[in-house]
């Protein structure tokens, strides 16, 4: 339908004014009144060909009038055209919604690869983990939903002189076997050592030989670093299956260290590592790139995150061949990733595009979040407490909020409240954590969204329908809240891509919740069991749609939604 609307404004404004290069953009008209779909192209034309713009879109108007799909054209303002389509027209597009809600098969091309969550072993997840995680996740499934072949990647940190810290803890104060630790009994051994480091810096000496012997592949120490793996991964992939979160491969720090030496081999022969300081290995950047000197090893040759991460951009080039490595990390890393892309670029490799996806950080009201004083907000309390929080609202709707399994509800608006709460806002910004905001029935919120799909549910089961489907329509017309429905139903597939495009989660769910808006206040001006004829039909299918696309775009953004609510 676009494709015959647009080739006959073009064919007018070619033959009335000669304009061969004419690109048309239609988009949907703020204000509702305006139309369902409307350009600006005559006003973009005027100067070029030095006519009125209000004559120009007169003429396009009336090429327009023609077509079989349009109901009424009309010039509004300086020169715009705003079109009313037929309703067969509106509802036949939809076909393309219907399609946007099953993911798309995967093409045959070389992979994205995207990197998230990337937790430390030997530490509980924090609050500020769920950053990463989720919106990795979202990007991940936007990609996958839209057919990208797509890798997915956790670069967990399990080496690094923090072993050699837990080493020494552990041989001076543990008080039961390693098997017997939990993650918290870890932080807690870890946290010590930093307390005694204060009384006693030599600590900090014997620590840094622990983790050379582990460098070394000693077997005591590397025996205890596996066990400490295995104790944490197992605590961080429960948390994993409560977000919904999948990721294809766990690759540790650890797995690249016999790649590093060729790595800081091929650094220096093409000069693009040089001495430093005390015997370290630095890379120095040209003046004009504005980047500072950075390590990639230090002096007694331990290795630093620079030098892991080089090896592992030449692992996964070499293994997937991949179009593109997307780097989901916080915005304090970012002069870490202009360094790292810097300097592969220096090195010559022939590289994907680099993309550092970052996100800006959480912030809360009289909480602080330091590991080392071990007063971390951990992930799996925030959780629960949201589970609980959700739980009391559940009870206080009482009779209002109808479901078969209260405490499978609790955990579904309990979890997705957090989880929506971070994907619904901008990840270039800090982001508030607000619980008010997270639990609301009524904002931007999972809940909303998740008891705007339960009504569409409710009112399918209802109907008693078997066979829902949008009907042929003769002489009906569309009520202004259903054109304003089905224009929102037809902007589905581009949100997605727009979202996909610009690795920004938000925009999906800021869609979603206009989609809630449009369709409550659809719900709430007309009938839709009661409606008689073919209207009735029409208002149960877009009832359907609409359940079908708010599925869709939550199961993108993790969070699943409930038949009853």
């Amino acid at each position: 339908m676009f494709k015959s609307l647009t080739s006959a404004a073009i064919s007018e404004v070619q033959n009335e004014y000669g304009i061969d290069d004419v690109s048309i953009n239609w988009r949907r008209p703020q204000d509702k009144s305006h139309g369902d779909i409307s350009t600006a192209i005559a006003l973009q034309l005027a100067k070029e060909v030095g006519k009125s713009p209000r004559d120009i879109a007169e003429k396009i108007c009336t090429a327009l009038g023609k077509d079989e799909s349009v109901d009424r054209c009309e010039v509004a303002g300086a020169g715009y055209v705003n079109i009313w389509l037929k309703p067969n027209a509106l509802i036949s597009e939809l076909i393309n919604t219907e399609q946007s809600c099953s993911k798309t098969p995967k093409r045959d091309e070389d992979p994205i690869v995207i990197e998230y969550s990337g937790p430390n072993i030997a530490k509980p997840l924090g609050i500020h983990h769920v950053l990463s995680t989720v919106i990795g996740q979202a990007v991940s499934n936007l990609h996958t939903h839209l057919g990208y072949n797509v890798i997915t990647v956790n670069h967990f940190g399990d080496w690094g002189t923090q072993f050699g810290k837990l080493s020494v803890a552990f041989d001076k104060w543990a008080e039961k076997e390693l098997s017997d630790h939990s993650i918290d009994d870890l932080l807690a051994l870890y946290v010590r050592f930093h307390e005694e480091a204060e009384k006693d810096s030599s600590l900090d000496d014997v620590a840094r030989e622990a983790f050379c012997k582990l460098e070394k592949g000693e077997k005591e120490i590397t025996d205890f670093w596996k066990t400490v793996v295995e104790i944490s991964l197992k605590a961080i992939n429960e948390l994993y299956d409560r977000l919904h979160v999948e990721i294809e491969y766990p690759h540790s720090e650890s797995m690249y260290q016999d790649l590093m030496e060729p790595i800081l081999k091929e650094g220096l022969k093409k000069n693009v590592f040089v001495e430093g300081d005390k015997g370290a290995v630095v890379v120095e950047f040209e003046e004009e790139t504005g980047l500072s000197t950075a390590v990639v090893q230090k002096g007694d040759s331990a290795t630093i995150y620079l030098t892991r991460d080089l090896a592992q951009i030449r692992y996964r080039i070499d293994t997937w061949h991949p179009k593109e490595i997307n780097y989901v990390v916080d915005v304090a890393q970012s002069l870490h990733f202009k360094q790292l892309f810097k300097t592969v670029e220096m090195l010559g490799w022939e590289l994907p595009n680099l993309d550092h996806i970052l996100f800006g950080r959480m912030r809360f009201k009289d909480v602080e979040m330091s590991t080392r004083k071990g007063n971390i907000l951990r992930l799996e309390q925030v959780l629960n407490e949201a589970v609980d929080r959700a739980g009391e609202k559940i009870k206080t709707h009482g009779d209002s909020i109808k479901t078969d399994n209260s405490d499978d509800l609790a955990e579904m608006m309990g979890v997705g409240s957090v989880v929506y709460g971070v994907l619904s806002q901008n990840r270039k910004m800090d982001m508030m954590f607000d619980w008010d905001k997270f639990l609301s029935f009524e904002g931007n919120s999972a809940p909303y969204l998740q008891y705007t799909h339960a009504r569409t549910c409710s009112i399918l089961r209802k109907s008693e329908t078997d066979n829902i489907h949008f009907p042929n329509l003769t002489d009906e017309t569309l009520e202004t809240k259903e054109r304003v429905l089905v224009g929102t139903l037809l902007q589905f597939s581009s949100a997605l891509q727009d979202a996909c495009d610009s690795k920004m989660p938000h925009v999906l769910a800021n869609y979603l919740y206009q989609l809630c808006q449009d369709y409550n206040a659809f719900y709430n001006d007309l009938p839709i069991l009661k409606a008689e004829g073919a209207m009735r039909d029409v208002r149960l299918a877009l009832t359907s749609l609409t359940a079908s696309v708010l599925k869709a775009g939550a199961k993108i953004l993790t969070i699943r939604v409930p038949e009853r609510m």
